[in-house]
């Protein structure tokens, strides 16, 4: 939509204001009018115009005088002027006029068509300036846009680079000990150091096993390839496998760990894993950057309706500058990296990703250098599940089942049936295919829990044969494996699972499963 151009009309008489605008008046001019040199120069410095039409006889200040002035200033010089006199225009007073900056002078009484023709003339060039103006400010702020992505390249370049000779370094640090291993052993296979170096090996594989996840990890959580295995869990499960994970590295340094749990439980919707995963993340940072013999923390507390998981260290700290980028790809305090701790600059940005995927959200303090850090994690509530009188929870207490397991590891069977037992199920074990089909033949259970990866017939051979026959239509069977992908999900579904768990199977997750299946 055009703006409007608007027009300064100058008159001591108002008459002549009156008669000028009835005779401009059109949509896409604005008319502004003013009795004095002084009242114009009042709407010049709120308004720039398209034109001014000025005239010559005014008390006061004439419009010679008034156009001298409108010369003088930057912001109202080059403002177009067009004189209309009632006077003789000697050649004297054209001058005059022309010096003071008009491009032409009408004579009174106007011509309608003329003086029309003439502001048509300045509207025109008024609305080239403003496109040219509008086309100036987009250029310059593309170029500003440019300037600021040419930056950030240049600053993620910069990382890039910082990244990879931390990656060739930090794998590097467990493939010397190995290659050195494996030519001890080659040397003195049964040496007593033997085991040791074995050992040592293991731990070094482990190692290079978790650089390698992490990366593959934030490849797929940056690609939205991340699923979620949610369950409803107590926030205490998630802190304790937290800390038996980091509980080695935070000892071998000789830190002081404190732990401050409620005494009520906090249940939270979540992976177990990932949740796990970001709250041992913290701690083994804050165990890597804090010098021998410091102190660490981990709490826990209820806020409203979130849990509030804080990790508190007395390490090197956080300059004010770096607490914006520290969950930024690739990114490492610089002060940190020589102190060959590890880590690639992907476990926070990691941390971040994973904790926005379950609703919950994480930030950085420090006070400074050499001043410690805090980080504390943000995650939604969910309702406690209801317990009954015996302290089973309302799906332990329902229906019994008649649950067949199918599993060749017997200890996982054996395992999965006792828990299935202790809330009021009813199961048989088998350990094949073949024996799976002929305990489904010979009492319909309500529910199977088969397994994949089996000797002979696989577990989507079985299923596929249970489904042959009708009168385990309506039965549920369950696929509980090792193999978690999207894809074996799929697969499982395609053979005629009902429901996909990974192993190891978690018993509130298998329990509200059951609790969904006899309600």
């Amino acid at each position: 939509m055009n703006t409007p151009a608007p027009i300064l009309l100058v008159d001591d008489l108002e008459e002549n204001l009156l008669a000028l605008e009835a005779l401009l008046r059109r949509d896409g001019l604005t008319i502004l009018k003013a009795r004095s040199g002084v009242e114009a120069l009042e709407i010049l410095l709120r308004q720039e115009v398209a034109l001014a039409l000025l005239d010559v006889q005014m008390p006061e200040m004439d419009g010679f005088e008034l156009a001298e002035t409108l010369r003088g200033a930057e912001r109202t010089r080059r403002i177009p002027i067009i004189f209309l006199t009632a006077g003789t225009t000697d050649r004297e007073r054209r001058f005059r006029g022309y010096e003071a900056g008009a491009v032409d002078f009408l004579q009174k009484p106007i011509e309608g068509d003329i003086l029309k023709s003439k502001v048509e003339v300045f509207v025109e060039l008024y609305a080239q300036r403003r496109q040219i103006a509008q086309q100036r400010d987009a250029l310059l702020a593309q170029t500003d846009e440019i300037r600021r992505t040419s930056e950030a390249l240049r600053d993620a370049d910069h990382r890039k680079d910082v990244f990879l000779a931390t990656l060739a370094h930090e794998l590097r640090n467990p493939m010397a000990p190995i290659r050195n291993g494996l030519q001890i052993l080659r040397m003195a296979p049964d040496s007593p150091m033997a085991a040791q170096v074995r050992d040592m090996m293991d731990r070094q594989m482990t190692h290079l096993v978790r650089l390698v996840d992490d990366l593959l990890d934030v490849s797929r959580v940056s690609q939205g390839k991340i699923e979620l295995k949610r369950e409803h869990l107590t926030l205490r499960s998630v802190v304790e496998a937290a800390v038996e994970t980091a509980r080695p590295v935070i000892d071998l340094a000789g830190h002081t760990f404190t732990l401050d749990l409620p005494a009520e439980e906090l249940w939270v919707d979540g992976d177990l894993t990932r949740l796990a995963q970001i709250v041992a993340n913290l701690l083994n940072n804050a165990a890597k950057y804090t010098p021998e013999s410091g102190r660490i923390g981990l709490s826990l507390r209820r806020d409203g309706t979130e849990a509030v998981i804080r990790v508190s260290d007395t390490g090197l700290g956080i300059d004010a500058d770096m607490l914006p980028k520290v969950f930024e790809l690739f990114t490492q305090v610089d002060r940190n990296i020589h102190r060959a701790q590890g880590g690639l600059g992907i476990g926070l940005a990691l941390a971040q990703k994973l904790v926005a995927l379950h609703g919950g959200s994480i930030h950085a303090e420090s006070a400074g250098a050499n001043k410690g850090s805090t980080f504390e994690l943000r995650l939604p509530l969910a309702e406690a599940p209801h317990a009954t009188a015996d302290g089973l929870s309302e799906a332990q207490t329902a229906r019994a089942l008649n649950v067949l397991v199918v599993d060749d590891n017997r200890e996982s069977a054996r395992t999965t049936s006792w828990m299935l037992d202790l809330i009021g199920h009813h199961t048989r074990t088998v350990h094949d295919g073949i024996a799976a089909l002929a305990a489904a033949d010979s009492e319909t259970p309500d529910v199977i829990l088969l397994d994949i990866g089996m000797p002979g017939l696989n577990g989507y051979e079985v299923c596929r044969e249970l489904r042959k026959r009708p009168q385990l239509q309506e039965t549920v069977v369950i696929a509980q494996t090792g193999w978690g992908q999207d894809s074996d999900r799929q697969a499982a579904f395609e053979a005629g699972f009902n429901h996909h768990l990974t192993k190891p199977v978690n018993l509130d997750s298998l329990s509200r499963l059951l609790a969904d299946i006899r309600a």
